[in-house]
């Protein structure tokens, strides 16, 4: 007992401390170039060292042999907007939802989070302009006033084929919580949509359209498309000029998409839909982002490119939740499953990459000085489960 606190203590030593608040033993701690059996050691909210081997002093946590990973972080989830939008004709207070979604989101070891809010819509459904604006101010006083775990920011997903997204997004922008901005195009034959009569198939179900309204919304949405999405493109990338923002292209599906995209200065590729589309952004040397639940599924829910099929081609970066939040922890552990990938590597497509894509260098890894983000994680039933939760060095679930 004696050799082992003298350990211990050594190993506050060599940190650079003389206490810790958080100590985590008997763990596989994930690093981002290895995963090895010990302990990890937290002071001031910090990783004051993480090294093999076990502590056995008062009031460590024993992990009894499970992971330690960094927190994940979440470029791009749909899930806020499914909750403060339960149905299409209700509007639910904006700031109890965001408590709700937070939660979820943390307790899938998810810290860091990208609330994805969209700048327009295009679909039959809508979208308030006023439940934008109100999710940003309630976001910024549930930041300011600490009620939430997890550390939120924004990703506008601007339609660039809405009549009014470029006031939308200037009325909105710039703002030091959105992030991430991504342009998109849904319209019926473009980029996600491409399959027309898969596309109305969903349409017809969802809304219960006659041919009639169809075949008169397709004609709106060609002709907008014709005449909108140029111009915004434009006037969206001329507003974020000058401000510290990471910028994607969604649902890239051809070469000249990626070009585009490129040559506007975007570096993110996100959801591309096509090998091709893919294998080009990786030429330009842009970082493809794919959803998680498409992973877990082995499929694209609209019938795109498998995100596996890009993993296994080299050509994924990093994996976002999408619209299930618990889906990243099991997308990153499949990929490790499936694929051979080393369990690190995995684990770096869903904290080490999006935080480095975003200008986040204070989190993301397991190493000295980076912030104690930390999911303990135990596979029960083949399943990766996060059971406990630190922000910062405090337990948030």
């Amino acid at each position: 007992m004696a050799t082992q606190i003298h350990q211990a203590v050594k190993f506050l030593f060599q940190a650079g401390c003389t206490s810790a608040e958080l100590t985590l033993t008997n763990a596989h701690v994930v690093t981002p170039r290895e995963c090895f059996h010990g302990s990890v050691l937290v002071s001031d909210g910090r990783i004051a060292d993480a090294q093999p081997g076990s502590i056995s002093m008062p009031n460590v946590i024993d992990c009894e042999g499970d992971f330690i990973i960094p927190g994940l972080i979440d470029l791009h989830t749909d899930h806020f907007e499914r909750i403060v939008r339960p149905r299409s004709s209700v509007d639910w207070p904006v700031l109890p939802s965001l408590v709700a979604h937070d939660a979820q989101m943390v307790a899938a070891g998810i810290t860091t989070i990208f609330d994805s809010l969209y700048v327009g819509f295009t679909g039959f459904g809508t979208r308030s302009f006023d439940t934008l604006k109100k999710t940003i101010v309630e976001l910024g006083n549930a930041r300011e006033s600490k009620i939430l775990r997890g550390d939120h920011y924004l990703h506008l997903r601007c339609e660039t084929s809405m009549e009014m997204m470029a006031p939308m997004f200037a009325a909105v922008y710039p703002n030091p919580i959105v992030r991430l901005v991504s342009l998109m195009d849904h319209t019926p034959g473009q980029r996600q949509w491409r399959d027309l009569e898969k596309y109305v198939e969903m349409e017809k179900r969802d809304y219960h359209l006659t041919e009639e309204e169809i075949t008169k919304f397709l004609a709106s949405s060609r002709d907008r498309h014709e005449r909108l999405c140029g111009p915004n493109r434009a006037r969206l990338l001329a507003m974020v000029v000058g401000h510290s923002v990471a910028l994607a292209s969604h649902d890239d599906t051809t070469v000249e998409h990626v070009e585009e995209a490129y040559g506007e200065g975007i570096e993110i590729s996100e959801f591309p839909t096509t090998l091709l589309a893919a294998e080009a952004a990786r030429r330009k040397g842009m970082k493809i982002v794919a959803g998680a639940p498409n992973l877990v599924l082995g499929r694209s829910h609209s019938g795109n490119v498998a995100a596996e099929e890009l993993a296994r081609n080299d050509l994924l970066d990093a994996i976002a939740s999408d619209y299930v939040p618990a889906s990243m922890l099991l997308g990153a552990f499949l990929m490790h499953e499936r694929l051979g990938m080393p369990l690190y590597e995995a684990i770096n497509l869903v904290s080490l990459a999006p935080a480095q894509m975003t200008g986040f260098h204070d989190r993301g890894a397991i190493e000295t000085g980076k912030r104690a983000d930390l999911v303990r994680v135990k596979v029960a039933h083949g399943v990766p489960l996060a059971t406990m939760v630190w922000r910062e060095g405090q337990r948030v679930a």
